[in-house]
């Protein structure tokens, strides 16, 4: 009888062993082990992290064909618009690299496998990690001794852009500045700077993935957004670090707003975005600070539950952003659009929703393909999908901003 339960327990063990070994090689196979790089010389600059510690990234090395192509994906994760929220942030993985872990999984846009990445997956991948609060955009040089707190977002994106050239970006023969959320805005603030540090024989272009917020109007009749994007710039000082071709034609909180910003952007520039993005219907549309007696609660979770006079003022909402894209970019020869009308935020970064057999379309297109296609100029996309309810492909993601 005790032979019996051991060989049973051994042969558990033997089931558990082989399960790690597969999950631990399907991991690799994604990219399931991409090692942190902490950027410790950036110390000597000033370029740190909320909490002051050093900036970090992980780099997937690219291989064969795709050994001089470099894809930079700046992480999202929200702002900070002031002390108390920069504080919250400082001890978490969002502002110190000492909190965050030490690998990560590569997937979608990032991916390493063939099939599910054909045009990018041989490429250097990298995933800049998101730790100052200011979509890479601050830089105050004083600090409050009392809370600690390095405002230092622009001191950081320069500190890890200087680390990749050195590792051979400089010589880069095709490379993309890509984001999703704050680091979707951020790859649009950076895109032109990106571009004109790199060789002028590359193809350079961007890629912003739920990072097109619009200076929307809100259930109040408001702009609540833009006392928020206005603090963010002003917290962090940011001002002189948004584009001067924006920022010479109007205030500086309104240069956090891509539409403004994208009227005079030198770089081709393609926007991967939900016309009914959810981050922006619950923070733009129906921020809580409007909404006193939660009537859009229920709405803002499942527009399958918003009611009839909500739904309209959703696809007005839809048409608000519509309108941005046009104001933005509508001239641009040179644009990329996938957009689409599931209700999420963030989809380059799953593989679900980049390309697989059951990947969200737009125009019977799927984003890794339409996103591949105009990079590498085989064919142009610039696709608006039709309002909500219509499109039976939608895949439910919702990150974080």
């Amino acid at each position: 009888m005790v032979l019996s339960v051991s060989r049973m327990a051994t042969s558990r063990l033997d089931q558990w062993l082989y399960l790690i070994v597969c999950i631990v090689g399907l991991l690799k196979a994604e990219g399931g082990s991409v090692p942190i790089t902490v950027v410790e010389t950036a110390r000597a600059k000033g370029a740190v992290c909320l909490d002051g510690s050093p900036p970090a990234y992980h780099l997937e090395r690219g291989s064969g064909s795709g050994i001089n192509n470099w894809l930079v994906h700046m992480e999202g994760g929200g702002w900070c618009d002031d002390v108390e929220t920069c504080l919250s942030r400082k001890d978490t993985y969002k502002g110190s690299s000492q909190k965050m872990k030490t690998t990560m999984g590569f997937s979608g846009i990032l991916g390493s496998k063939q099939s599910a990445n054909p045009d990018f997956h041989n490429w250097n991948r990298i995933k800049i990690r998101y730790c100052d609060g200011s979509s890479f955009t601050g830089d105050v040089e004083a600090v409050d001794p009392k809370t600690n707190i390095y405002y230092r977002g622009e001191r950081v994106w320069q500190a890890v852009i200087d680390d990749l050239l050195a590792k051979g970006m400089s010589k880069a023969q095709n490379a993309i500045l890509s984001g999703c959320s704050a680091g979707g805005l951020a790859a649009i603030l950076h895109c032109d700077k990106f571009s004109s540090l790199l060789p002028a024989s590359a193809r350079v272009k961007c890629v912003s993935d739920a990072g097109y917020f619009i200076h929307g109007k809100d259930i109040s009749g408001g702009f609540h957004i833009e006392t928020f994007f206005g603090q963010v710039v002003k917290t962090h000082g940011s001002a002189k670090n948004l584009p001067a071709s924006c920022t010479s034609r109007m205030k500086p909180e309104l240069c956090f707003f891509p539409q403004y910003v994208t009227q005079t952007m030198k770089t081709p520039l393609f926007i991967i975005n939900s016309a009914y993005d959810s981050w922006q219907i619950k923070n733009i549309l129906a921020p809580s600070a409007v909404d006193s007696k939660k009537a859009w609660k229920s709405c803002k979770l499942d527009l399958k539950k918003c009611s009839a006079s909500q739904l309209q003022t959703v696809q007005d909402y839809r048409m608000q952003f519509l309108s941005a894209i046009n104001t933005g970019i509508g001239n641009s020869t040179s644009k990329g659009l996938f957009i689409d009308s599931c209700y999420a935020h963030c989809q380059s970064g799953s593989q679900a929703t980049w390309l697989s057999d059951k990947s969200t379309e737009v125009d019977n297109t799927k984003m890794g393909k339409a996103v591949g296609d105009w990079f590498y100029d085989r064919s142009a996309f610039e696709k608006i999908d039709c309002p909500y309810p219509c499109n039976p492909t939608c895949v439910s993601v919702d990150s974080e901003s």
